[in-house]
């Protein structure tokens, strides 16, 4: 298959200098100083979801940002209000679905909603992009989806991933055979199981790892190992609770700025986790890969009824430097819960770790010294069990 375009096999070198010269555009737009590097991105302050509500409230819609013309406002559970627009590929689906085959020719369902929220709106720009019809199923109402899946001749499939088979199913159940041959999905775990359940009846199925915020941010490939991250987003893995980005295959937050002149979201924390993997993609695109979502992280936890939180976690790292990292762990102890924070350094004071752990945490818990901690981007590990 020929790629979308020549952007996905670009240079690392090219690459940067193109998204350094945009972001620079974007950030002068919004009266910044202009960056030497993209290395330079990580000394600008992280953008989380509250404050954005905070913004929004206060100045609503979009709390006051520089947004270009749009054609549609939506809303996502927050309240948080995103805006849409509808030239190409504005969300940069259309990338994503060229990945899983789909084109000229094909029908696409698509089953993800379209009132409110913009996922409907989302993929149906996508499929635009590369030349296909849409029929906006949206959710629900399951017989009236099959029935037009098999009238209609739908060839591909755009939803979530357990939706399909809710499809399938009832297709069965009512006699039907239907023609999908490629599914593009998102919004939630494509299981390994799932996706061979799916190739067993004919279907190559991908997902892509996108936001109402955002758009697409990666995707997978034929290939399937891992998710190349999108050509229109700057991508970043921090420690969560900070901004820093992490070495090279450490789990962290994935932090995103969108090079979208009509909404220029820069360093936008997802709260999600990832690793970003080494080397590219054996499908030929040279973008950088991740390993896809690894969890949540926000890691808050109620701990003696007060709230920890990731960035009182990295407090206590930066007052200390030989820490290279520590953790929170909350357990119970027959009916009280009890905190330990292991502390990964080079030597130190273990009774100023104590003291300080009392000061940034608000609470008085064991102080544990390891060698290592686990990479699995965990800052508050919670294994408090409720039956």
């Amino acid at each position: 298959m020929t790629h979308y375009d020549a952007l996905e096999t670009r240079s690392a070198d090219d690459r940067a200098a193109a998204q350094l010269s945009t972001l620079n555009e974007l950030l002068a737009a919004r009266s910044d100083d202009p960056l030497t590097d993209l290395s330079d991105l990580a000394k600008l302050p992280v953008l989380r979801k509250s404050k954005l509500s905070e913004w929004q409230a206060a100045t609503p819609p979009f709390g006051g940002m520089p947004v270009g013309e749009v054609a549609h406002v939506f809303q996502s559970p927050g309240p948080i209000y995103e805006p849409g627009g509808t030239t190409h590929d504005w969300w940069r689906m259309g990338r994503f679905l060229h990945a899983c085959g789909i084109g000229a020719g094909d029908t696409v369902q698509n089953c993800f909603g379209y009132h409110l929220t913009p996922a409907g709106m989302i993929f149906e720009s996508g499929a635009r992009a590369v030349g296909a019809r849409v029929l906006p199923a949206g959710t629900g109402q399951t017989d009236l989806q099959v029935r037009a899946a098999k009238d209609i001749g739908c060839t591909a499939y755009a939803g979530t991933p357990d939706y399909l088979k809710v499809i399938l199913d009832r297709a069965e159940e009512m006699g039907e055979t239907l023609a999908f041959t490629r599914a593009a999905v998102g919004g939630g775990a494509l299981f390994p199981s799932l996706r061979q359940e799916y190739a067993d009846r004919g279907i190559a199925t991908l997902q892509c790892y996108a936001t109402a915020d955002l758009g697409n941010i990666a995707y997978e490939s034929a290939a399937m190992e891992g998710m190349i991250v999108d050509e229109g987003v700057i991508l970043e893995i921090v420690r969560p609770g900070t901004g820093d980005p992490v070495a090279p295959g450490e789990v962290g937050e994935v932090v995103v700025t969108a090079l979208n002149p009509d909404y220029p979201l820069v360093r936008f924390a997802t709260g999600d986790l990832s690793a970003r993997m080494e080397g590219q993609s054996p499908c030929g695109r040279t973008n950088m890969r991740i390993k896809g979502w690894m969890g949540r992280a926000d890691q808050t936890a109620k701990i003696k009824g007060m709230f920890v939180r990731p960035e009182q976690v990295a407090d206590l790292v930066a007052r200390h430097p030989e820490i290279r990292a520590a953790r929170v762990t909350v357990t119970r102890e027959g009916e009280m819960d009890a905190m330990a924070v292991q502390v990964e350094a080079d030597g130190g004071d273990e009774g100023a770790w104590s003291a300080s752990v009392a000061q940034v945490l608000k609470l008085k818990g064991r102080v544990e010294r390891v060698d290592s901690l686990p990479n699995d981007g965990k800052v508050i590990d919670d294994q408090r069990v409720y039956e």
